[in-house]
């Protein structure tokens, strides 16, 4: 069965792409295939940039999705679609929870300070816990 963990930023300090690429690099780091869905086109353009950038000599190979880069990347990046490809975690990063979602080991679930995320990232945690999945929260 799928484990969701809900990863609740408590600080502006700490926005929501940033815990992200943190998250990204320690998979990265573990050898884990990751994809992440963003909220949309323009969501994925900025974890896009800040994945060569967020952090001072670190590398994460990673590609948009329908890219020729994305099949042998082991994180892609993509808002329109299911992949084709086996990832481990899927970090989710939309309002709602992908249809694909159970196709993975693990889903990470990223909370911001904005009222609509709380409210969004509520709804998501209800949907998993009222389906019998596993869940555990961290406070970044």
């Amino acid at each position: 069965m799928t484990q969701v963990d809900f990863y609740v930023v408590e600080s502006r300090g700490n926005d929501r792409l940033g815990v992200a690429c943190r998250l990204a690099q320690k998979a990265y780091a573990a050898g884990r295939q990751v994809h992440i869905h963003a909220a949309d086109a323009n969501q994925a353009r900025r974890i896009d940039t800040l994945l060569w950038t967020f952090r001072q000599g670190s590398f994460i190979p990673h590609a948009l999705a329908g890219t020729p880069e994305a099949a042998a990347a082991p994180l892609v990046i993509d808002h329109a679609g299911e992949p084709d490809e086996p990832y481990q975690l899927l970090f989710n990063l939309a309002a709602d929870v992908p249809s694909y979602f159970s196709r993975f080991e693990r889903v990470i679930e990223i909370i911001g300070t904005e009222p609509s995320e709380i409210q969004t990232g509520r709804t998501r945690y209800r949907f998993y816990r009222d389906r019998g999945y596993p869940l555990t929260n961290t406070k970044v």
